[in-house]
């Protein structure tokens, strides 16, 4: 449920209700990322200083292999490098200005080193085997190639024109695999947008764009109207209530997922958004939550998250 008027920050900006709840609940990385994105240029902290922080915090979760690990994504525990890890290594240096050089070339080595026959990525490499992780990610021996994993880090290094010899492979990878999509689940088409929104041949992928717009419509694979959700089933495995709104699809409006929607679905959605931040301030983790720890430490990312798309589209958050 949204803040109601009995809690003691109902009179704050969805911000400042935020940033109580990142103090109090968040990693040292989430907090350093709030800072960079909610107050740097506030209180004498400059945004290369807000930036330099949050570097310095990712580097805790990376190893020498060029990977990141300990438990980055929450819902892989260990120290080992794993693909999901460094997917989100890589979106934390792209939201602070920093997806580049030799942080970027060690990282593309680590990727090379886990890629499956055909030069694309598994979602969980066979190291994380011992290790405690979600039961929906199960670790086998082969993985396969996965567009999940694969297409967010292709789609983030073309957009940060990111030049090195695994890209190649791992982009014909993704190009077939979105191409040949028909019957699909909300986490591969966002991972397909992810890659379309970076990839370099723009004709091809506004194309491919406005295929996968009609399958997604088509197999109700995004709440149009959260008022009513019953009319959206949730998709094999997931958990309950863990739909899927315009928001999460275009994250802002330059994504090619924006065309997807009319105004009117837009608005509601970033309506649902707004009123869905919590009486502590965060935001709630709709995914399957298989144990406290990685529950608490999701909170914080999806608040941040919540934030910048809110803000991307406009909307007033403090």
């Amino acid at each position: 449920m949204a803040e109601t008027g009995a809690s003691p920050h109902a009179a704050l900006s969805p911000v400042a209700r935020a940033e109580h709840f990142i103090w109090l609940t968040a990693r040292v990385l989430e907090q350093r990322r709030f800072a960079y994105h909610f107050l740097s240029g506030t209180g004498g902290l400059g945004a290369a200083e807000a930036a330099d922080a949050v570097e310095t915090a990712l580097a805790a979760y990376g190893n020498e292999d060029g990977g990141y690990g300990h438990a980055l994504e929450p819902d892989l525990r260990g120290p080992v490098s794993q693909p999901l890890h460094t997917g989100h290594a890589l979106r934390v240096l792209d939201s602070i200005r920093r997806c580049g050089g030799q942080r970027v070339e060690r990282v593309c080595r680590y990727l090379t080193s886990v890629s499956t026959s055909d030069g694309a990525l598994p979602a969980i490499h066979p190291s994380q085997r011992g290790y405690p992780s979600a039961p929906f990610v199960p670790v086998v021996d082969d993985p396969p190639s996965e567009l999940l994993a694969t297409g967010p880090v292709v789609g983030l290094l073309h957009r940060n024109e990111v030049w090195h010899a695994w890209l190649f492979r791992a982009t014909d990878f993704c190009w077939a695999a979105v191409e040949s999509l028909e019957k699909s689940h909300p986490y591969e088409i966002q991972a397909a947008v992810t890659f379309l929104d970076g990839a370099p041949d723009r004709p091809r992928a506004e194309a491919a764009a406005d295929r996968l717009g009609r399958l997604a419509r088509d197999q109700r694979l995004v709440a149009l109207d959260p008022e009513r959700l019953d009319a959206y089933p949730v998709a094999s495995g997931y958990a309950p209530g863990e739909h899927h709104f315009v928001y999460d699809y275009a994250k802002a409006p330059e994504s090619l997922a924006r065309a997807w929607f009319t105004d009117e679905e837009l608005a509601r959605s970033l309506d649902h958004l707004e009123q869905d931040q919590q009486e502590d301030g965060g935001w709630p983790v709709r995914w399957r939550q298989w144990a406290p720890g990685t529950a608490l430490e999701a909170r914080p990312m999806v608040t941040i998250e919540a934030l910048r798309t809110l803000r991307a589209y406009g909307r007033s958050i403090g």
